[in-house]
């Protein structure tokens, strides 16, 4: 007997179904960092590589619906979308996932350190980035509300709302960041210039997570425009 497929079963119901899907899918691979940053102050490899692999599967999981988004996405919807759109969305939410990967890539392939006066920081840091990541996922899941309002009213507005919330949330992780950095620079002088330069790398990638949630809630409300 032929199993059917899952995705294409969605889109059954709705094409917007498998986008919203994604994004959970992202965000469960996000709400796995701050166990990954907790090992590693704690310097415990082995749950390091434990949750890189829960990552990796996550990240997975998310691109292979985002294959089959891609392939199902019909050519023609009658509805107030671009399927070029729907893409730009899906791409950026994808984005997300694909940084926590190379996260979780970096910890695992390179011993790094977390001083003492930087684990609150970090900690601070990567959970606001988990909270744009959750926020952005909430902004996805009003979607079909969105299409059956044509982008208008109540709903729109309540997603702007969200929207947001999502820059104040995003814009904390940039002050957070900084914060960061800086107590970074203050340890320079007795850290290697290699592990300086992967540190500063670490902050950034962990701050483009809350960045990429941010673009899609700009994107929605680019849709929400037109």
């Amino acid at each position: 007997m032929k199993q059917k497929n899952p995705i294409a079963a969605l889109f059954a119901r709705s094409p917007f179904k498998p986008m919203q899907q994604h994004m959970e899918v992202v965000n469960d691979c996000i709400a796995l960092t701050p166990a990954l940053f907790e090992a590693l102050i704690a310097n415990d490899k082995q749950a390091i590589d434990d949750t890189r692999k829960a990552i990796f599967a996550k990240e997975h999981e998310a691109d292979q619906i985002k294959h089959e988004v891609r392939l199902h996405l019909p050519r023609s919807l009658f509805l107030p979308v671009d399927r070029r759109d729907l893409l730009e969305v899906l791409e950026v939410q994808d984005s997300i996932a694909d940084t926590a990967q190379d996260i979780a890539g970096l910890l695992q392939q390179r011993d790094m350190t977390v001083l003492d006066d930087m684990a609150d920081d970090l900690r601070a840091l990567v959970g606001r980035c988990v909270d744009a990541c959750a926020k952005s996922n909430e902004i996805i899941g009003a979607l079909d509300e969105l299409i059956e309002t044509g982008f208008r009213g109540p709903e729109a507005e309540r997603v702007e709302e969200m929207v947001k919330e999502l820059n104040r949330i995003e814009t904390e992780t940039d002050d957070l960041g900084i914060a960061l950095t800086r107590k970074l620079f203050e340890h320079e002088q007795v850290m290697s210039p290699v592990s300086v330069m992967f540190w500063y790398r670490l902050i950034q990638w962990i701050g483009n997570i809350a960045d990429n949630a941010e673009k899609v809630g700009d994107r929605m409300l680019l849709l929400i425009a037109r």
